[in-house]
């Protein structure tokens, strides 16, 4: 039977003890739950009891979380998800490296920042290089970040527009005819980039630099034929590109822009004959100067807790089915080898 032993916490400020608590102490509850261990509040000091590895384990997610609540980040379920993760794979002591710098603020002057260390490099990658590849499933925050970014160039006066595109693909339905003009039949494929302007910027901003020409939501079979100087210019979906038309988004680049790639190879939307042109970026575009690609995962999911575990059982079960093929391969092989005979 392992060892129960006793930790002490201290906690500089009180406010953050209360933030770490979180709504009737669902952060505590969550951290008992996850690491086998009980939390109790003594003044400005936090009592862990557990056995020796599971109290460490504690220790460190709560210091972890407390240096954030310092830093005036909200504590949240994600927050102490991401932390019992980290804390886990022995990889807590990179909290303290996460960047305090603010990427925009919304509208409503709200700060968005970096939630995790992936996301972080993200930003850090967007920063350095003229274009960057933000390749991770859904809720990791690609595009929502990356129209972060490009606001912020846009009011720092780096850029003159801002142009956010995609591919219109249809999610594995057919949506058949779209009344309208033009706008109206392509804005239920570009409703994800309006809603993260809308976020930034609010409705009237964001109206009045559209009509200026500042900011461009448009399909991507309008880049053609185009350069696009002194522009930030975010492709979103980018999985549902093919080979020629990445080449083509690629090749709109001018001076003084910069290019943002986000999708999620998982949630290909082409035909089974189609390549992806994310995929086939990925691969050609590996190691080229000034051209990042970051790699998001499951950890880095800033959604509900269930979409993190719906996108870790859909990796388990494709890896499952990668296995079986080579043995049903075999099997194939064999039982015509002994048809021939």
């Amino acid at each position: 039977m392992a060892k129960v032993i006793e930790r002490t916490v201290n906690a500089e400020f009180i406010d953050d003890l209360s933030c770490l608590f979180g709504s009737f102490d669902e952060n505590i509850r969550r951290i008992e739950d996850s690491l086998c261990v009980s939390i109790v509040n003594r003044g400005a000091e936090l009592k862990v009891t557990g056995d020796e590895e599971s109290a460490d384990k504690a220790v460190r997610t709560l210091e972890g979380l407390l240096k954030l609540a310092a830093k005036g980040d909200p504590i949240d379920e994600q927050r102490v998800r991401y932390l019992i993760t980290l804390v886990n794979e022995g990889r807590d002591g990179e909290v303290g490296k996460m960047a305090d710098d603010v990427v925009c603020i919304t509208a409503k002057g709200k700060p968005i920042k970096a939630k995790t260390v992936g996301q972080q490099k993200y930003m850090q990658a967007i920063q350095k290089n003229t274009i960057t590849l933000g390749v991770g499933p859904a809720g990791t925050g690609k595009t929502y970040l990356a129209v972060a970014a490009a606001v912020a160039a846009f009011r720092e006066r780096t850029v003159n527009r801002i142009i956010l595109t995609r591919p219109a693909v249809e999610a594995g339905e057919r949506l058949g005819f779209l009344p309208g003009d033009l706008q109206n039949k392509v804005d239920p494929y570009l409703r994800p980039l309006y809603d993260a302007l809308y976020d930034m910027l609010g409705p009237e901003n964001f109206q009045k630099y559209q009509e200026r020409g500042a900011i461009e939501v448009a399909p991507l079979a309008y880049m053609r034929g185009r350069t696009l100087d002194d522009s930030f210019i975010i492709l979103d979906e980018a999985q549902n590109t093919t080979k020629e038309q990445m080449k083509m988004f690629l090749t709109r680049l001018g001076f003084g822009s910069k290019i943002v790639i986000t999708g999620d190879v998982t949630q290909i939307d082409l035909p089974d004959d189609k390549v992806s042109g994310l995929k086939d970026a990925i691969r050609v575009l590996e190691g080229v100067k000034d051209i990042a690609i970051c790699k998001l995962t499951s950890a880095d999911v800033v959604r509900h807790a269930l979409v993190q575990e719906i996108i870790n059982a859909y990796e388990k079960a494709a890896h499952k089915q990668e296995i079986k093929k080579p043995a049903q391969n075999f099997k194939g092989s064999y039982q015509r080898k002994k048809y021939e005979k």
